[in-house]
């Protein structure tokens, strides 16, 4: 197969022909932003560099550092822990290389641990560390992916240890007596990508690799930290949060970078379309009715049609009893505009990567871009494929070196390819939907262009309030720092079984309680003590049990559910505990490979989904009832008829029901009971009440609350991630017009992990900016009652009813003017 190295079309050339697929009344570009090329500093080699690293990147062409790469692995090699946070491409690697090659190289002895929150990523490095050919380095990577047999070699042989979290937490740590040589030659701990350990899962790494740490000290060792990130804020902060020790940040980034041509991009509404009603059955509602109800996506306007005598065509009523209703507008969706832009830059010949939230996102880009291409240029389909995680470590990795070697011409990818791995020749990275936080995004566009040249960048927004938002504020994206990472090791959710871990692994004595936190570490240990998990003994803290702890880096609440072909025992893949109850009930519909299957059975207790082949004409929706109640309040404000809160939370949740909706028109067509046990969770949240006096002068009708406030609670949820370093997927809320504990109508949102990912703290530190950002999202969508691109959201439990959209920026605006005479 013929490979193309160049691209017919340059970025300019290409985002010209991609404008003209608009009008000129109607362009889907809402903004372009071009950032201008930048030249390069270089430096010379450290005086310390080891002559056969430096022959060695030099025979690799490369002859000098960049100054931010010399400056970094000198405070490295001089023992100061160190932390990189420059822009995708700016050569970060180099930096923790040079010094971990040259100890290598200059101490026979001496090991080097690699840290990266992927497989792919660990695979990349060590093929660039082995390409290299320095002898004795040893290179080797020890995760999943590594065969039984070969692993005694790697703790016994390599030196140069390529790993990521989960393996550390699960075996390395577990098992460091066998790990004993390697950790007493232990020379630098590089964590790669740090920016990724946030929330939840950074908090346990932060334990992790005070375990570490604790571990190297046990055996003689006293390895110096390097860590890399993109460009975020407070990267010393967040890397001294992470491992627990004084952090020197290099920020100025110093490396060569090509001009990028960023476009925001909106998908154009659809032809206005109508739907034929009797006419009596249109008369004026006083609130949105039953979404169980509703036979068309996005009307929820229109009244109940369940009773209503056909109005086909066929049928022998007499038309002047019916009259056309114009159903709301609706944008044509992120997915069919990235797959069609994606056809149109390798038709192009623009070898080009999208980027896609979700598995089954990616695989229907890569489906619909093959079919389309097979319908323009016969054969050129082959050269797209999809690329997430779960396939087999040999599918991935063949992706891979398609895609660098030209083979591929486009590529649909989850956020797996997002971190670091060098994929050298791109010209255009597309976008589909704003990945959460700034970092990724800039993350996410710097895979293009990185040979030097011209790259294009293109956001394409989905149906979704934040979305909307950026592409007509660019100011939101281009004109602001980047967040800083949020993580909170003294989270006692984490603190704990984190303890119980280092516990099992070696007795816990009173100078280790320091390392984990000093007085909260003193605190949870004597707790773990009351509960019978720990047993004081005179030389310290000793886990009580035969197991090793159960402890979940990643906080998917326990072990994965295993999906299985009921007919042939066939493992399809796994589901992790949190979804399992909304993606794999009795009765709903999984896509895996593009393949539909319908799950037959769900068992909690064996932790696995029965499913049998089947492609319904329908898809199902799980729906969920939520309970909120406050533990404490450890903040407020006292705004008169508002008040804005943060304090804990107990959340319960249980998936009650499905429904299941007609494919193509989004018909619903029964809703059917689960009966699935409730999920608790003690959390942290931030919630404002308003009087309802308040409400009444604002125009808000008392029957009118629920659904004003449920607008407001989901624009709230979706905006969040303007100001914090979240998903919209790691919050929750709810909304009630009249709480139990608050006496009030309220509005709450909580951080969806145990214990809280400091998202609700940042909320309330920034009310203010939040819920303006909130309110001008929904006074300036084009929509009537609500839709996808504002109040709508994809995770609502109760079906997206009630919502009144009006009334959700009386709420806010009610909030806004309370707090702007009380500042937070």
């Amino acid at each position: 197969m013929q490979c193309v190295t160049s691209t017919a079309f340059g970025p300019a050339e290409l985002l010209h022909r991609l404008r003209a697929r608009g009008t000129a009344e109607a362009s889907p570009i809402t903004h372009v932003e071009r950032v201008p090329p930048r030249s390069g500093r270089p430096a010379p080699w450290p005086t310390w560099t080891d002559p056969s690293v430096r022959d060695a990147f030099a025979a690799a062409g490369i002859h000098a550092p960049w100054e931010h790469q010399a400056t970094a692995a000198t405070l490295a090699w001089e023992g100061k822990h160190v932390v990189l946070a420059t822009g995708t491409a700016s050569g970060k690697s180099l930096a923790y290389q040079l010094p971990a090659l040259s100890a290598l190289a200059t101490d026979p002895k001496a090991t080097v641990l690699y840290l990266s929150p992927t497989k792919a990523l660990a695979a990349d490095q060590l093929r660039a560390v082995a390409r290299l050919g320095l002898d004795g380095v040893r290179p080797a990577t020890f995760d999943g992916d590594t065969p039984r047999e070969e692993r005694e070699w790697v703790r016994q042989h390599a030196r140069f240890v390529l790993t990521n979290p989960d393996m550390l937490h699960h075996s390395l740590l577990p098992g460091h007596a066998r790990w004993g040589v390697f950790l007493r030659r232990l020379s630098y701990v590089v964590i790669d990508e740090c920016h990724t350990y946030r929330g939840v899962f950074g908090s346990h790494v932060a334990h992790v690799l005070r375990r570490l740490r604790r571990a190297a000290v046990r055996y003689g060792s006293a390895p110096t930290f390097v860590l890399a990130s993109a460009t975020s804020g407070d990267p010393a902060g967040a890397a001294s949060r992470l491992i627990g020790l004084p952090v020197t940040e290099v920020t100025e980034d110093t490396s060569p970078r090509g001009g990028v041509t960023f476009a925001l991009w909106e998908p154009p509404l659809l032809p206005q379309s109508t739907l034929s009603l009797p006419i009596q059955s249109v008369s004026p509602v006083s609130s949105p009715p039953d979404s169980s109800s509703v036979a068309v996506p996005g009307s929820d306007a229109l009244p109940d049609l369940s009773d209503l005598p056909d109005s086909s065509p066929d049928s022998a009523a007499d038309e002047s009893l019916f009259v056309d209703v114009e159903l709301p507008p609706i944008r044509r969706s992120a997915l069919r505009e990235t797959a069609d832009l994606l056809t149109d830059a390798i038709v192009a010949g623009t070898r080009t990567l999208a980027f896609i939230r979700s598995r089954r996102g990616a695989e229907v880009v890569a489906s619909m871009t093959r079919r389309a291409l097979e319908e323009a240029v016969p054969g050129l389909g082959e050269r797209v494929a999809a690329y997430r995680a779960g396939y087999l470590r040999e599918d991935r990795r063949a992706i891979e070196r398609a895609l660098l070697s030209g083979e591929l011409l486009g590529l649909a990818s989850t956020n797996a390819l997002e971190l670091g791995v060098d994929l050298v020749g791109l010209d255009a990275v597309l976008i589909c939907g704003y990945p959460g936080t700034r970092a990724s995004l800039w993350q996410q566009a710097g895979r293009a262009g990185r040979a030097g040249g011209e790259a294009l960048a293109v956001l394409i927004a989905r149906d979704d309030p934040l979305d909307t938002y950026l592409v007509h504020h660019p100011e939101a994206v281009f004109g602001r720092p980047v967040e800083a990472t949020v993580l909170d090791p003294a989270n006692p959710y984490v603190l704990g079984p984190q303890l119980c871990c280092a516990a099992s692994e070696a007795p816990i004595t009173e100078s280790d309680l320091e390392l984990f936190g000093g007085p909260a570490a003193a605190a949870a240990v004597q707790a773990l003590v009351e509960e019978g998990a720990l047993r004081r003994r005179p030389s310290g803290f000793y886990w009580t049990h035969r197991g090793r702890p159960d402890v979940d880096l990643r906080g998917t609440g326990g072990a994965p559910v295993a999906v299985v072909e009921s007919s042939t025992g066939r493992l399809l893949g796994t589901v992790d505990q949190g979804s399992s109850h909304a993606m794999l009930h009795t009765g709903a519909v999984h896509l895996h490979q593009g393949v539909s299957y319908v799950v037959d059975e769900l068992d909690l207790d064996d932790a696995i989904a029965l499913v049998r082949q089947e492609e319904p004409d329908w898809s199902t929706h799980a729906r969920d009832v939520t309970n909120l109640s406050v533990v404490n309040v450890r903040s407020y404000v006292d705004a008169g008829p508002v008040g804005l809160f943060l304090g804990e939370v107990d959340v319960t949740n249980q998936v009650v029901s499905y429904q299941r909706r007609r494919i193509g028109t989004g018909e619903v067509i029964d809703t059917r009971p689960l009966d699935l046990p409730v999920r608790e969770l003690r959390t942290v949240a931030v919630w404002f009440t308003i009087s309802p006096e308040a409400l009444v002068a604002a125009g808000v009708e008392p029957s009118d609350f629920p659904g004003a406030l449920h607008a407001a609670e989901h624009a709230g949820i979706g905006l969040l991630p303007l100001i914090a370093t979240c998903d919209r997927w790691d919050i929750g809320g709810l909304s009630t017009a009249g709480h139990a504990d608050t006496e009030a109508p309220t509005v709450f949102v909580y951080d969806g992990h145990p214990g809280g990912a400091g998202f609700a703290e940042r909320a309330y530190a920034v009310a203010s900016d939040w819920l303006r950002a909130t309110r001008e999202a929904i006074a300036s969508c084009v929509c009537e009652a609500g839709c996808p691109a504002c109040v709508q959201s994809p995770k609502c439990g109760n079906g997206n009813n009630p919502l009144d959209k009006a009334g959700a920026v009386k709420v806010l605006d009610t909030v806004l003017t309370a707090l702007n005479t009380k500042p937070v």
